[in-house]
This record gives structure tokens, sequence and C-alpha cells, in this order.
């Protein structure tokens, strides 16, 4: 299994999950974080009186899947997420050593890939 975290544009988010959505995720976590030095735009960045350095608003999504359906979900973060101008966010994928359902105790990567019909 799989664990991709993409830190991308605000503005960007809905547009994402859209598209995420087509490709059948479902599960998918999502915060409002700050961006400070290579991930801040600088074009929108406000000064934070709390940190008292520039930041930009980004969204963090974090997913989980299997390894067959990490390219996709990647391909389709990038392409969507994509503007063109510094800021528009970076991608990380780990490895995932277990996941454990709180309710149910099922262990491994079943309910973690891209729903497909028949499957």
């Amino acid at each position: 299994m799989k664990e991709i975290k993409a830190f991308i544009r605000a503005s960007k988010t809905e547009s994402v999950l859209e598209e995420l959505g087509n490709l059948g995720i479902d599960g998918i976590t999502l915060g409002e974080v700050m961006g400070f030095g290579a991930l801040a735009d600088l074009r929108s960045a406000r000064y934070s009186i709390s940190a008292v350095k520039r930041y930009s608003k980004l969204t963090k999504l974090e997913i989980v899947c299997s390894d067959r359906d990490v390219h996709a979900i990647v391909e389709a973060l990038r392409e969507t997420a994509y503007s063109g101008q510094p800021g528009d966010g970076i991608i990380f994928v780990s490895e995932l050593d277990m996941a454990v359902k709180i309710r149910t105790g099922a262990t491994g990567d079943q309910d973690f890939a891209i729903k497909r019909e028949g499957t």
C-alpha cells in the first residue's frame, strides 16, 4: 500500500477533488495548511502575525491506495493542480506498512484501491 500526501493551491482543491472522484476515489483526508518558503506563492502570499513570515494557503490531501493505483492518482493530482506558476505544490508518495479498520479490525489494502466497476 502507498500513502500519497499532496500540498496544492487552495484554489485548485475543488477541481482536484472532482477529478479524483472521477477516478472513483472517495477516501481522502483534507486539511487547510500554510506553506512557507518554496511552497509559498509569492504573488498571493500574506504575512502571518503568529508566524511572522509570508505564507500561502494550501490544501493538504492524504490518500491511501494500493500500489497499482498510485501512478493514476499522482498523475491526476499533478495534471489537475497544475497552473504553471511557482507554488503549484508538491506530492509525496510513501510506503505504508499496515492499515487497520478501527470498526472491523480488517487489514490489507482491499478498501484502499480505486473503485473499479466489477471489482
